[in-house]
């Protein structure tokens, strides 16, 4: 996912997303926690993700 891609989608797809990815990233975390993680890139990539649409999002309400 870029950034390209989230500048198109609406405020409310964003917001969407957003949460899906915070409930991805809790979900990582706690299988990270118990020793379940076998990807643990997975943790960064989400991380990361959640900082682009944050990003979008601040643009687009005014920024």
């Amino acid at each position: 996912m870029n950034a390209t891609e989230l500048r198109q989608k609406t405020a409310d797809e964003l917001r969407t997303e957003l949460d899906s990815l915070q409930l991805q990233q809790f979900k990582l975390r706690m299988a990270k926690a118990t020793g379940q993680l076998a990807k643990s890139h997975q943790v960064g990539q989400v991380r990361k993700d959640i900082a682009r649409i944050k990003t979008v999002l601040t643009e687009k309400q005014g920024g």
